[in-house]
């Protein structure tokens, strides 16, 4: 089984219909990776509802399923395990505190992360597949 941090822009286009990446997780699920994610990281996408049915041309019922299905798949990992790594994830990329959860999860948790933001691969600590490279390595072609 891989163990891949799965990041915000990933999760955000799960919601459009038919899209490649939402296939691409549903198919990462059922060939056993497991997908995890922050604590805060499905909240923070329930916040963003109304602006992802924009983004995604669906409604509110479609994102509920939507959300309910992806809530399935990933697995949510509370800060407390990965609190003591934060400090380090944060010298990583300095000027982007946003992402140091995503980062502090991949150094507790001695894993790559899945990430379409191509500032991710400025650092060499933690392993950054893009979608195209997480497909081959995960042999989903």
């Amino acid at each position: 089984m891989r163990l891949v941090v799965v990041d915000a822009s990933i999760l955000f286009s799960f919601f459009k219909p038919e899209s490649f990446t939402r296939n691409m997780l549903k198919s990462a699920y059922l060939k056993d990776a497991k997908l995890i994610v922050p604590d805060f990281a499905l909240d923070e996408l329930y916040i963003l509802k109304l602006k992802i049915c924009k983004f995604c041309g669906i409604g509110g019922l479609e994102f509920i399923i939507s959300f309910a299905l992806l809530s399935e798949i990933i697995d949510v990992i509370p800060r407390s395990e990965f609190k003591k790594f934060e400090s380090g994830a944060l010298k990583l990329l300095p000027e982007h505190t946003k992402d140091m959860p995503y980062f502090a999860l991949a150094l507790a948790s001695d894993c790559a992360i899945w990430s379409g933001e191509k500032r991710f691969k400025q650092q060499s600590k933690v392993k950054i597949y893009s979608t195209s490279e997480l497909l081959k390595e995960l042999s989903l072609k």
